[in-house]
């Protein structure tokens, strides 16, 4: 039981957002990161796309911190897109999706990420996942081609398959760790509105001791 309720315990909740083109796995990588499983068959239906918006959420040890990770896994499709960019607004981290064997989904990645920019938060912290890793056979775009790509834009980046799970979870750690690296040198700071970021019981009652000490110091003094 005393297991079961620390793992509740988190010091920071980031908001995420998984985005690109239909088809590229979002939604499976999201699956596979919760559940460790991501159903084969989904694979085969490309109708199966996200409408609107899918949610999931989890607690991962960041640097010896435990931190909640809030996921919006937004719908990739044209006639969505007025939909999904209202989740946009106050994320911390975002997963940019293309299908390294679609150059279309590679080629909408300019505008994602101008979207992510414009009207997520400011600092947000961005990885590219190069999805369907497993399908290496059928590329058509290169590690090198997206890494320059990552490069030039300040992203990290990573090539991932949610069948396989290769990666999937590298993504979200490497993505929360560097927004906590941004907390602790001051570049974010939870408290300001919008910023994807809050604390979490821990943190708070890490916050709320010292406050508690300070009045009963007082009484002691007499003065």
């Amino acid at each position: 039981n005393s297991q079961r309720l620390y793992s509740r315990v988190y010091y920071f909740l980031f908001k995420f957002l998984v985005i690109g083109n239909a088809g590229t796995g979002k939604s499976c990588l999201l699956h596979q990161f919760i559940e460790k499983r991501c159903k084969a068959e989904r694979f085969k239906d490309e109708s199966n796309h996200t409408i609107g918006v899918e949610f999931g959420s989890k607690i991962i040890s960041v640097v010896n911190k435990m931190v909640k990770l809030q996921i919006w896994d937004t719908a990739g499709q044209e006639r969505f897109r007025s939909v999904t960019r209202s989740y946009y607004r106050g994320a911390a981290g975002a997963l940019l999706v293309y299908d390294i064997t679609s150059r279309e989904t590679y080629n909408a990645l300019t505008t994602w990420l101008s979207d992510a920019r414009m009207l997520a938060s400011q600092n947000i912290v961005i990885i590219l996942c190069g999805n369907k890793k497993d399908l290496d056979a059928d590329r058509e775009v290169t590690f090198l081609e997206a890494s320059r790509f990552a490069q030039e834009n300040e992203l990290m980046f990573l090539e991932t398959s949610a069948l396989t799970g290769e990666n999937v979870e590298e993504a979200f750690v490497q993505c929360a760790r560097k927004i906590l690296n941004k907390i602790e040198s001051g570049e974010l700071d939870p408290e300001r509105m919008g910023s994807g970021i809050q604390y979490g019981d821990a943190a708070l009652r890490q916050l709320r001791s010292p406050r508690r000490a300070q009045p009963q110091g007082t009484q002691e003094c007499g003065c």
